[in-house]
């Protein structure tokens, strides 16, 4: 087991690739806090962990775009473990919906504010408690695609996808010599419960546009993430790691581009 007792903490972790992230890390030994905004989340990713035959160590509800809950959520894990040893920024507001010029300002920046900010302050606590420890740390971004190829009606969320693309390098050379790797992971189509309701139309069109047919699972991502913060990566920092099926190589997908 890679984390066998490693403290880590997983944010936006009680449903869908968070959760995955979690069952990761608890089957490679960890003890695992899992982050999630409010407490009916919770109960219901305990639920969902419980289907699996497993149970995280720790639960707290925080919304991480909230400095004070912030506070509050660090204030527990060092009370319980007195140490962080794996961060995963992976909550997110998936800023859904909205043309450019209708979406209000409000939306933009609640975006933001979770997207960005929530994960510079998760970031910042942890990094506070690692760089008291021996043993310093290990921080993954979840980040995506996007930052760097748009998609349609979505500008807050490919802002601030941007923003982690940026905010990751800058974090990375910071604190490399403070002990600290930071690194980032870019997924594009991940499955999840939202693709359920999609019409077999748009399904099938999004499969065409991944050069492998096929989406990422959660498991992809959360093998991804451990990778990452594994001695395998050990001298591997201020990289952002692509999980797309090959969309990000491609200029046009198949369909178009015959």
């Amino acid at each position: 087991m890679r984390f066998k007792e490693k403290v880590i903490l997983v944010t936006g972790a009680t449903q869908n690739t968070g959760l995955f992230i979690v069952a990761h890390f608890i089957r490679e030994g960890a003890f695992v806090i899992v982050n999630g905004i409010s407490s009916i989340e919770l109960e219901n990713g305990k639920k969902r962990l419980h289907e699996l035959g497993l149970n995280a160590s720790l639960w707290i509800a925080a919304d991480i775009s909230n400095y004070k809950e912030v506070l509050e959520m660090f204030y527990k894990i060092k009370s319980k473990f007195g140490r962080i040893d794996v961060l995963v920024n992976n909550a997110a507001h998936l800023g859904v919906g909205g043309k450019f010029e209708e979406i209000s300002t409000d939306f933009f920046l609640d975006v933001l504010k979770v997207n960005l900010l929530g994960t510079f302050q998760v970031a910042q606590q942890a990094v506070k408690m690692m760089l008291n420890q021996v043993s310093k740390g290990i921080i993954i971004n979840v980040g995506s695609n996007v930052s760097t190829q748009s998609i349609h009606h979505r500008t807050a969320y490919v802002t601030s996808k941007g923003g982690i693309d940026a905010l990751s390098r800058s974090m990375a050379i910071d604190l490399a010599p403070k002990g600290i790797r930071v690194n980032m992971v870019a997924p594009g189509y991940i499955y999840s419960n939202r693709w359920d309701s999609l019409p077999t139309e748009v399904y099938n069109r999004r499969k065409a546009n991944i050069p492998m047919s096929a989406e990422a699972s959660g498991d992809d991502i959360a093998e991804a993430v451990a990778f990452l913060a594994s001695d395998a990566a050990k001298n591997i920092c201020g990289e952002r790691l692509i999980i797309d099926g090959g969309c990000s190589a491609q200029l046009f997908p198949l369909d178009v581009d015959i």
